[in-house]
């Protein structure tokens, strides 16, 4: 398949590309497009065949819900029961980096929810994803853009880079802002269920949902929001959470008599840790006090791991709070659970 690689300026929107990407749509093709989180690969929400190609193309596994893409709340009453809480919660946060998952309508296809009664809807702060739902005139399903499980792309090149060759269309823009995906809360009653860490905090959410909860086995077993049950986000080497600058040294000193290649993932203030470490194995993360500034970073981070074949990830650990929680989300579940050390004990040498 022949990829066309259509690249728009979000302040000029060439609107003859956006109504060739939504021609797309409308015949049941699959299209790449840039939101603030990171980028889509979107299909018509309504028809299944289409879905289906997004599984297709990524590797997704089906019972992975997807995320339907509008742009109006109007739109995502055509497909959800929108309660008066999540009708609140959309006027503070939309568009933006928050999707609400309710009860579904009839006419969303079956794969977008791997066959739940429940379908996440958000509406993006994006010009160029806007313009282009409202030029299919259908919502949109869509997950991120990548090979499934490998980090998700912040850059119109690392989709090109997964995905040449399997989508027929990528709209490129420039990078992502926020550089992690939505949050995903269930909203439909309360207590609300935060289902996803992402930008929208848990503590701006409590501000109107009250106390929220974090989700049960179940709820994960079977999800209701993408990126809940599998390994996402992980570069080909082994990503070890590290705990500190002195953590660091010992990591980095240990693998380092290994013989393997390392790569640091870390704030600006944790470059002096290591001396005379070559400059292109470590990717500086940003501010450790701005980590809206790490988020933004994390996933470019983990590709250029891949980028310089790094064996070995060593990734600052941060707080938990705020931001910070979905930061800590995405380098967990592409970190090994054991600790640095756990090479060591299984002999990885």
């Amino acid at each position: 398949m022949e990829t066309k690689f259509w690249r728009l300026d979000r302040e000029q929107i060439d609107a003859e590309k956006i109504n060739k990407a939504a021609e797309l749509i409308c015949r049941g093709e699959i299209v790449a497009f840039p939101t603030e989180t990171v980028y889509g690969l979107g299909a018509n929400a309504l028809d299944d065949e289409a879905v289906k190609k997004i599984f297709a193309a990524k590797g997704r596994p089906s019972d992975n819900p997807l995320i339907v893409h509008v742009a109006s709340i109007e739109q995502a009453e055509a497909v959800a029961e929108v309660s008066s809480l999540a009708r609140k919660l959309m006027e503070a946060f939309w568009p933006g980096p928050l999707s609400i998952v309710l009860p579904k309508k009839d006419g969303v296809a079956a794969r977008v929810t791997a066959g739940q009664p429940t379908v996440a809807v958000r509406m993006p702060n994006h010009p160029v994803a806007l313009a282009l739902i409202r030029a299919a005139g259908v919502p949109i399903a869509a997950p991120s853009a990548n090979l499934s499980g490998k980090p998700s792309p912040t850059t119109a090149e690392h989709v090109y880079h997964d995905l040449k060759g399997r989508v027929p269309c990528i709209l490129g823009a420039e990078d992502t802002k926020v550089g992690v995906e939505s949050t995903v809360v269930q909203a439909a009653q309360q207590p609300c269920v935060l289902l996803r860490p992402g930008a929208i905090t848990k503590e701006q959410l409590e501000a109107y949902c009250g106390e929220i909860l974090l989700p049960n086995k179940k709820q994960i077993d079977i999800p209701q929001a993408p990126g809940m049950k599998y390994t996402h986000y992980a570069p080909e080497g082994m990503v070890y959470l590290i705990d500190g600058r002195d953590q660091l040294a010992e990591a980095y000193g240990y693998w380092q008599k290994q013989d393997k290649k390392i790569a640091l993932l870390i704030p600006n203030q944790w470059q002096d840790v290591i001396a005379n470490i070559p400059e292109n194995q470590v990717y500086l993360l940003g501010d450790e006090r701005n980590l809206a500034e790490i988020a933004a970073a994390i996933f470019k981070g983990l590709r250029y791991c891949d980028e310089i074949g790094a064996e070995i990830v060593l990734a600052a650990a941060f707080a938990k709070e705020g931001i910070g929680m979905a930061v800590m989300n995405r380098l967990g579940k592409a970190a090994q659970k054991e600790g640095w050390n756990h090479g060591r004990k299984n002999g990885y040498h």
